[in-house]
C-alpha cells in the first residue's frame, strides 16, 4: 500500500531541530580536529618577503644562511647557535668565521647544502644567482626568502627568523632596541638643512644608488639628498659629468681601499672636493644591512652633519679619510 506524503507538522520540526544541531556540531568538531591536526603538522607559520608561507612543525635547529647579512640577522634573533653553514664573505659575528662555506655570491653548492640536512634555509632573493632560485625551491627544504626594502623591515626580518628558530623573546628584545634607536636617529636629523650626498657604489663603471635602494633611505634619514634618487633602479650607472652637474656637498663610498675616492680630487668645481668632504664608510656596516646597520647609518649621519656645519666660504677642512 503506497504511503501518501504529508507536510511536516510543528512536532516534526521540533524533533528535527536537535538532529540538525547535532549534525552541525559534528561538522564543527570535525573541522576543529582538522585544524588541530594541521597545527600539529605546522606549529609555526611565517610569511617571508616573497609572500610565501613557511610551515614548520617545530623550531628550526639546523639553519643555512646564504648571505652575510642573514648570518648577522640570525645572530640578532638569537638563532646564531643553530647556523650550520653560510657563504664566503660572512665574518660577523666572529663565530660565523668558522662555519662551513657552501658557495659565494655567484654560486651555491646545492649538494653541500643537502648534505648538511638543514631544516631551514635563509636566502637573499636578489642576491641569489637566478638560475639557482628554482633549484633551491626544489630541494624540499623550507626556504625563507628575504628582500628587505626598508630599515624597519630589517627588524621585521629578525623577528620572523626568531619565530622560525624558536627564539622569539630574544628577537623581540633586539627589535625593540633597534626600533628605538632608529626612531631617535630620525628625530635627531628630521628637520636639519639638506646636504647633497653622492654615494659611490663602484668607481668604474661609475655606479651610485637609485630610489629603490635601501641606502637611499639611509641618506634621506640623515637629512641628505641623493641627486640620483629619481632613477628607478637599485644601482644605476652615471657619468662623471652628471655628478659634477649635481655638485654634491659630500661624496661617500663603502670601501677599505683608501684610494677609492681619489679620482674625484681633480674636480675642484665640486663642493665636496673643494671642502674635502670625501668619506670612506665601513663596508661591514651600512652596505651590508645586517645586525650593525644602524652603526653604519650613524656613521653616515655624522658625516652629513659635519658637512652641514661647513660654511661654503670657509677654508677647506681636513681630509676625513
Amino acid at each position: 500500500m503506497r504511503r501518501t506524503s504529508r507536510p511536516p507538522t510543528q512536532s516534526d520540526r521540533g524533533r528535527a531541530l536537535p538532529l540538525c544541531r547535532r549534525g552541525l556540531r559534528a561538522v564543527l568538531l570535525m573541522l576543529g580536529a582538522c585544524a588541530l591536526a594541521h597545527g600539529a603538522q605546522a606549529g609555526i607559520l611565517v610569511h617571508d618577503d616573497s609572500g610565501h608561507v613557511l610551515a614548520l612543525a617545530h623550531p628550526a635547529q639546523r639553519i643555512v644562511a646564504l648571505s652575510p647579512q642573514l648570518v648577522e640577522l640570525a645572530d640578532a634573533a638569537g638563532a646564531g647557535q643553530h647556523l650550520v653553514a653560510t657563504i664566503r664573505g660572512a665574518d660577523w659575528p666572529r663565530s660565523a668565521r668558522s662555519l662551513p662555506r657552501v658557495g659565494d655570491a655567484f654560486a651555491i653548492n646545492l649538494e653541500a647544502v643537502v648534505t648538511l640536512k638543514p631544516d631551514l634555509i635563509l636566502a637573499w632573493r636578489s642576491g641569489t644567482p637566478p638560475r639557482q632560485v628554482d633549484a633551491l625551491r626544489r630541494l624540499g627544504i623550507p626556504v625563507y626568502w628575504s628582500q628587505t626594502d626598508s630599515l624597519q623591515a630589517i627588524a621585521s626580518t629578525v623577528q620572523r627568523i626568531g619565530e622560525l628558530a624558536g627564539t622569539a623573546p630574544t628577537a623581540t628584545r633586539w627589535t625593540r632596541a633597534f626600533d628605538a634607536r632608529l626612531a631617535a636617529l630620525r628625530a635627531r636629523y628630521a628637520h636639519q638643512p639638506p646636504v647633497r650626498v653622492f654615494y659611490q657604489v663602484w668607481p668604474e663603471p661609475l655606479m651610485t644608488v637609485g630610489g629603490p635602494q635601501l641606502l637611499n633611505q639611509a641618506i634621506t634619514l640623515c637629512g641628505g639628498v641623493n641627486p640620483f634618487a629619481a632613477l628607478p633602479v637599485l644601482a644605476p650607472s652615471v657619468s662623471r659629468e652628471a655628478v659634477i652637474a649635481a655638485d654634491p656637498q659630500l661624496i661617500v663610498a663603502a670601501s677599505r681601499n683608501r684610494a677609492a675616492l681619489d679620482s674625484w680630487t681633480q674636480y675642484a668645481q665640486i663642493s665636496a672636493v673643494r671642502h674635502r668632504q670625501l668619506l670612506l664608510l665601513d663596508p661591514r656596516l651600512l652596505p651590508r644591512m645586517g645586525e650593525r646597520v644602524l652603526d653604519g647609518v650613524a656613521q653616515l649621519c655624522a658625516a652629513v652633519e659635519d658637512t652641514r656645519q661647513i660654511d661654503g666660504r670657509s677654508a677647506p677642512a681636513a681630509s676625513k679619510r
